[in-house]
């Protein structure tokens, strides 16, 4: 198993592409050595929260590069959220975020981390205020609540 210092574990092998060499001054080659996952482990994902799928109704107003626009959320996290546009902004450009939700205002900065062209953006939350980080705990809840009653449909 390889541990990633984090409290959990992945049965990860190591693998070495050759053997070290020695010269003749005594010290060995650095050797590398690649992480793979093994044969028989299904991948994982790097995503630290989980993200749940936002109901039709829940929209964001956003400022990037002196641009504003207000788009429809596809999904959301702790970490962020993915929007549906068909305007592209660059990987790593700011956005300035304003959600009003039966919760209360939320308002957030975040940076452009993903892009798929004409259906939208993913977003990184960079900050939120403190007063409105309870009201995005609380949207975060009653959308994983609202997404589990549509499941059992």
């Amino acid at each position: 198993m390889f541990s990633t210092g984090f409290g959990s574990s992945f049965p990860h092998t190591l693998q070495s592409p050759a053997r070290p060499r020695l010269y003749s001054s005594g010290y060995a080659r650095l050797q590398r050595y690649f992480v793979s996952p093994s044969p028989q482990t299904p991948s994982y994902s790097r995503r630290h929260t989980s993200r749940v799928e936002t109901p039709d109704g829940l929209w964001v107003c956003w400022r990037c590069n002196g641009m504003d626009d207000v788009s429809r959320v596809r999904d959301l996290s702790a970490g962020g959220l993915f929007i549906a546009t068909r305007g592209s902004r660059p990987v790593g450009m700011k956005a300035k975020l304003d959600f009003l939700v039966q919760e209360g205002q939320i308002r957030a900065e975040a940076i452009v981390r993903h892009i798929e062209p004409q259906k939208g953006l993913g977003l990184k939350f960079t900050a939120v205020t403190e007063q409105d980080w309870p009201h995005l705990a609380a949207l975060l809840t009653r959308l994983r609540n609202l997404s589990r009653s549509r499941g059992k449909l």
